[in-house]
């Protein structure tokens, strides 16, 4: 049996970034790391060997949605996730409480847990802190989050500070139903709104559980990115310097580079994919807009600098004539371009950690950003 486990390997000496390897039974993570989003069991637009290819090392899968649309009882007749969908390195389920709240009227919570209705047909669930669990344990999961509710911004203090406690006690119910030792590690996550206080003893009595892995959930949901900066600086330092940390649905590449900077671990976002087919491509100098009609004949690869599939083969204007044309191909080469982006700017986060220099490579990130 392969024991979950994390190894710190190198602290950077300017900032709070660390370099680490996350190792569990179907592989090993390198971090910093982003994870690609694969909602229903797919990334989309992406093959699973595409994604390998880029060097994707851990993947995010939806248990919301998964629930929903297959079921998890079929999902777990079929083998699990990982042989269902043909992948077969490490998996993460988010626990289904960000869905839960992003239905807003559709959902009602309670101390039991989040009673909904489906948006798919109108039926009615009840998604519980037990239930999200055996969710994950069929699907397969490596890594399995705590079902917790997603406290949205703003809010008044004393709403977040009941729903950081009952996120807590469903914490505690998480861990009872999937106990410390075995292959599958359970991450707690930090909430606490946009309040420093509760953020700290929300941390606390997580520690006091005591999970696997710790996360920071209740980010990028409207706040100021100083905002957010200013949460991950307070609460990442309260969490143990042997467990892995994950900013939850965490962003733009800035935000990553801020992020690392202060020391997470791990990062996940739809934002590479979603903006890739809305035709938004990720260069090292921002963002470029593939609809603008000044690339219809321009022979350029998306981005010189990239080493990716698609700018060593395909130039601007083809790129912009199939999204013109409403092609499947267009979402396909825009999402590999944009993941790849991303995963390389985590290869080369990493290579500025164990190569000491991690604050050149910050500064050089932004210095491109303005040219």
């Amino acid at each position: 049996m392969t024991r979950f486990h994390f190894d710190l390997l190198q602290q950077d000496a300017q900032t709070e970034a660390r370099l680490g390897r996350i190792t569990c039974r179907r592989g090993q993570i390198d971090t910093p790391t982003f994870m690609p989003v694969g909602t229903q069991g797919t990334v989309k637009g992406m093959l699973p060997e595409a994604l390998k290819e880029i060097g994707a090392q851990i993947i995010l899968a939806n248990t919301y949605h998964l629930y929903l649309r297959p079921g998890h009882e079929l999902v777990r007749e079929m083998g699990g996730l990982h042989r269902f969908m043909n992948w077969d390195r490490p998996i993460l389920t988010d626990s289904g409480g960000f869905q839960v709240f992003s239905l807003g009227d559709l959902c009602t919570i309670t101390e039991a847990g989040a009673s909904f209705q489906s948006h798919l047909d109108g039926s009615r669930h009840m998604l519980t802190p037990e239930l999200s669990i055996e969710i994950q344990q069929a699907l397969g999961s490596d890594i399995v989050m705590v079902f917790d509710e997603c406290i949205p911004h703003p809010a008044e203090r004393a709403y977040v500070a009941e729903s950081t406690a009952r996120s807590t006690r469903w914490a505690q119910r998480c861990r009872d139903v999937l106990p410390a030792g075995g292959e599958t590690a359970l991450f707690g996550i930090v909430q606490g709104g946009m309040d420093l206080d509760l953020r700290q003893q929300s941390a606390e009595q997580l520690l006091e559980i005591g999970f696997e892995g710790y996360a920071l959930g209740g980010l990028s949901v409207g706040e100021e990115a100083a905002v957010m900066y200013e949460m991950m600086a307070h609460s990442l330092p309260l969490l143990p310097d042997n467990k892995p940390r994950y900013v939850m649905g965490v962003g733009t590449p800035q935000n990553l580079i801020e992020g690392i900077a202060r020391g997470c671990d791990m990062f996940d976002c739809v934002m590479p994919t979603r903006n890739a087919r809305n035709g938004v491509l990720f260069v090292r100098s921002g963002k470029l807009s593939i609809k603008q009609a000044r690339y219809r004949d321009d022979q350029q690869p998306v981005d010189p600098s990239c080493s990716c599939y698609v700018c060593r083969n395909y130039s601007r204007a083809y790129l912009r004539h199939l999204y013109q044309s409403n092609e499947i191909l267009a979402s396909v080469l825009n999402t590999h371009h944009n993941l790849h982006y991303y995963q390389q700017l985590m290869a080369d986060a990493r290579r500025a950690i164990a190569d000491g220099c991690f604050e050149r490579f910050r500064g050089d990130f932004y210095s491109a950003q303005e040219s």
